[in-house]
């Protein structure tokens, strides 16, 4: 540093976002568009600054004539650290 000012990199680094990524599971008897809406509607009661979610993993429930009775998702839920 010269004559105490801050370097211009070290300006950009103050002002740096961070995120934190959790995974969870839902489910719904409707669709893996409920499942995924109801997840989100649910962590978001906890975790603030939700910016978006993956769908890491899909199943199903079914009886025994094949027919789905339950969706399920494995969601990856990223939010901003304040």
């Amino acid at each position: 540093m010269v004559g105490g000012a801050e370097s211009p990199a070290r300006n950009r680094s103050l002002s740096m976002s961070v995120a934190k990524i959790i995974e969870i599971n839902a489910s719904s008897k409707t669709s893996v568009e409920d499942a995924v809406r109801s997840g989100l509607k649910k962590v978001s009661e906890t975790v603030k600054g939700i910016q978006g979610a993956w769908i890491n993993e899909t199943k199903v429930v079914t009886d025994g004539e094949g027919n789905i009775t339950e969706w399920r998702v494995n969601l990856r839920v990223t939010f901003l650290v304040s």
